[in-house]
């Protein structure tokens, strides 16, 4: 698999240089972050604690005005109480669920953990009202901003807040714009076990709000229909998603999962922002520790833990350099919550600090059960 990818970026890069003549300036962007973190049950209790160095590096290039291709690469360095425990946390740094391996843990230590990821590798074709993207890619296909049972392909978790490019698949995408406000899909990708995921959506634009229908298979599984919106009632936006899942091999059958999720968010004067959603699901997945909240394989199908879940958040704009934010969740079959306090502060162009809180409480296993993380980032970008 890693000839695959040695070969793959053989192709674009040779590709660009016999081209040479007409290749627009490649462009670079990324980030280095520094955070220290820290997780206890208890303020009486055993700390554990981690530091995470993190590079990001976004490569784009133009062959031409139609060609382009993009190389994006996560770099981290872990050390701390977590790198001990081996094998079995250097697996689940390591891993990598798309058709071709790129991660790698270059160096492996008792004391510290040094991995490459390569979470974008793409080459798109766009001509006319067509384009085709193949590679590893981000394929969004949600529209509300907590939860998306809309988006199959690359489902993320919203607590990994330190991730904010998500995920990619490794997959074949086909888009159609028969107009300015409206495109057709169809998406392929294949994860590392050789499951697919399969599907075509239809979007579209009708009284001020973008529809979109979808259907298709995940994961090798399950058959899925869906569908969702955006727009605003007055000067309040207005979002939603609804899907359902099926096992094909029972189709239909009576183990089907809805999950149902609407919201409401709304940018005021002084730029505050508030926001709500809440979701339904008939199915929620059974949660039995709290690294179900983190999961990397999270799917579409597995974003609920309670049949009814709600989630509210308001981040005061106290200056145009210092936001203040509060958000939470209800998790009512877990009887529990997550609360998340945050400061984010602005030190320079380009330079930022940031301290999180996050806080669960939950009944699993049939006790009561909780955790506090806290996190200090120091963030520059470029």
């Amino acid at each position: 698999m890693r000839r695959v990818c040695i070969s793959y970026i053989f192709i674009i890069l040779t590709t660009a240089l016999i081209s040479q003549e007409k290749v627009r300036p490649f462009t670079l962007s990324g980030y280095v972050t520094t955070m220290q973190s820290v997780m206890f049950d208890s303020l009486s209790g055993p700390f554990i604690n981690e530091n995470l160095l993190h590079n990001r590096l976004n490569f784009k290039g133009y062959i031409n005005q139609n060609i382009s291709f993009a190389a994006e690469f996560r770099n981290r360095l872990f050390t701390g109480d977590l790198v001990r425990l081996g094998k079995y946390y250097s697996g689940l740094i390591g891993q990598d669920p798309g058709m071709v391996d790129m991660s790698w843990n270059i160096l492996d230590r008792q004391s510290f953990l040094l991995n490459t990821t390569v979470d974008r590798l793409w080459f798109d074709l766009h001509y006319n009202r067509f384009q085709m993207t193949v590679g590893r890619q981000r394929i969004n296909w949600g529209q509300t901003l907590v939860w998306n049972p809309n988006d199959i392909f690359n489902a993320y978790s919203f607590f990994d807040f330190d991730y904010v490019e998500r995920p990619g698949s490794d997959a074949v995408r086909l888009q159609y714009f028969p107009s300015s406000s409206s495109a057709f899909e169809i998406a392929v990708k294949a994860d590392d076990e050789n499951d697919i995921t399969a599907a075509a959506l239809y979007r579209f634009n009708r009284w001020g709000y973008d529809f979109q229908f979808l259907g298709g298979f995940v994961n090798g599984e399950d058959v899925v229909i869906g569908a969702g919106w955006s727009g605003a009632i007055g000067s309040i936006s207005f979002r939603g998603e609804a899907s359902w899942f099926d096992q094909y091999e029972d189709f239909p059958g009576d183990e089907s999962t809805i999950l149902i999720t609407t919201g409401f968010d709304k940018i005021l004067k002084d730029n505050s922002m508030a926001q709500v959603q809440v979701m339904y699901c008939s199915n929620p997945l059974v949660l039995n520790n709290f690294n179900s909240f983190y999961s990397g394989n999270l799917s579409s199908k597995d974003l609920a833990f309670s049949r009814f879940s709600a989630f509210g958040q308001y981040t005061w704009a106290v200056t145009p350099l210092f936001n203040l934010s509060l958000s939470a969740m209800l998790f009512p079959d877990l009887e529990g919550y997550f609360a998340g306090p945050s400061i984010d502060y602005s030190l320079a162009e380009n330079i930022d600090f940031s301290i999180i809180w996050q806080h669960f409480n939950a009944v699993m296993n049939g006790e009561k059960s909780r955790i506090n993380l806290g996190f200090l980032r120091l963030k520059y970008s470029f």
